[in-house]
């Protein structure tokens, strides 16, 4: 709860002391532009980013294989996208990052490796065995063309007539 405390307030502050001192550097309207800039570049970079990781996940479960590394390609994507679009330069450099290959696949390594120690998964099943043998909803018989038969006890199934059950 606290680092996500942290995390959305002294980012905030820290990208506008560092928007304050490069607009300062550099002038107003060219920090304002570049971060316009970046975020259009990087959101157009993430789209197409995107739909290549989209593409990998359909060849592989075509394939029949489970395409683990695209998925969380596709993830890391949508949260570059994310900080891209959210005015800021340290958002922005973060979000760039993310669009790299090998950075994303370090970054996606690493989050597996916290997932594994940190996440604990138990499943537990129930099963519920019937205690009556013949249930109301049970119909013993065969289907043959499109028609129940019943089983008759002196000779062979007969066919039900329509109406007759």
């Amino acid at each position: 709860m606290l680092s996500l405390f942290l995390l959305f307030t002294l980012v905030p502050l820290l990208e506008l002391w560092l928007l304050f001192q490069l607009s300062g550097l550099y002038g107003f309207w060219t920090t304002i532009t570049l971060v316009l800039l970046t975020g259009l570049a990087g959101a157009a970079l993430a789209r197409w980013q995107g739909w290549m990781a989209m593409s990998r996940i359909q060849n592989e479960l075509r394939q029949g294989m489970m395409p683990t590394q695209a998925l969380g390609d596709g993830v890391l994507i949508l949260v570059a996208g994310v900080l891209l679009i959210t005015p800021g330069v340290i958002t922005d450099v973060v979000g760039l990052a993310l669009l790299i290959p090998p950075v994303r696949t370090g970054v996606r390594k690493g989050v597996q490796l916290w997932i594994a120690k940190n996440v604990r998964l138990q499943t537990h099943s129930v099963w519920q065995e019937s205690t009556r043998t013949n249930s109301p909803n049970v119909v013993e018989g065969s289907v043959v063309d499109d028609q129940v038969i019943k089983p008759n006890q002196d000779g062979p199934p007969e066919a039900n007539q329509p109406g007759r059950w």
